[in-house]
């Protein structure tokens, strides 16, 4: 298990094949990349991403520990960025692997909804008129009802 929290951007095929790269007991590789967004209406022009280091970590590291608790997983890597991103830049990644797909796949819906939901990590979406904090979703407290 693998869980960074950088500033750096980090390369998504490189990440991939390291992680998937002589996994002969493993049948699935799922991975996940989340990408900086347009808002739409204002324009985004950056997305800044704030946390406290050591806590961070800490929290993705136990939320990558539940699913391989929960899952039959031989490895989990999550990546996460901080600091201010454009749109169209790698936010996060989240890559399972696992003897059957149906693991691979689950763990990692789980990590996401998880990330989204419970991940300590502030954003502030900047614009032309202004910068405002991201509130939290009721779509994404919904989806935590499922795990």
């Amino acid at each position: 298990m693998r869980v960074m929290v950088q500033e750096a951007p980090f390369d998504l095929g490189a990440e991939t094949t390291v992680f998937a790269s002589g996994r002969k007991d493993m049948g699935a590789v799922v991975t996940f990349t989340g990408i900086v967004r347009d808002t739409g209406d204002a324009r985004l022009e950056a997305m800044e991403i704030e946390h406290y280091p050591g806590m961070t970590e800490a929290a993705l590291t136990d939320i990558a520990q539940q699913a391989s608790a929960r899952w039959s997983l031989g490895d989990v890597l999550v990546i996460h960025r901080y600091g201010r991103l454009m749109p169209g830049e790698m936010i996060m990644m989240v890559a399972t692997a696992a003897r059957h797909r149906k693991d691979a796949f689950e763990a990692a819906e789980f990590l996401m909804d998880y990330l989204k939901s419970r991940a300590p990590f502030w954003k502030r979406e900047i614009t032309a008129e202004g910068a405002s904090w991201v509130a939290a979703r009721d779509e994404d407290e919904e989806a935590l009802t499922r795990w």
